[in-house]
């Protein structure tokens, strides 16, 4: 990987074509031998899945995974809208 901005684009498409994430939303940030990953996941097996995923595609360079768990459970009462 030399340029930035198309390594990038690159590790973008490589989130969103592999089954094993097909991710849109998971920013990538190149600084240097530095690559920085920022977004929202459903669980723990997707963002390691796109750690997996990104250090396939790359070499030599120190992954930041800053991916957050967000949880989408269902709600445990009803919500009151008076």
């Amino acid at each position: 990987m030399n340029v930035p901005q198309y390594d990038v684009a690159a590790l973008r498409r490589a989130l969103a074509e592999d089954p094993r994430t097909a991710e849109l939303g998971v920013h990538v940030r190149i600084r240097g031998d530095q690559l920085f990953l920022s977004g929202d996941v459903a669980c723990e097996q997707r963002r390691a899945a796109i750690a997996e995923v990104v250090t396939e595609h790359t070499d030599g360079m120190v992954l930041h995974n800053e991916v957050h768990i967000v949880r989408a459970d269902p709600p445990t009462e009803q919500e009151d809208l008076r």
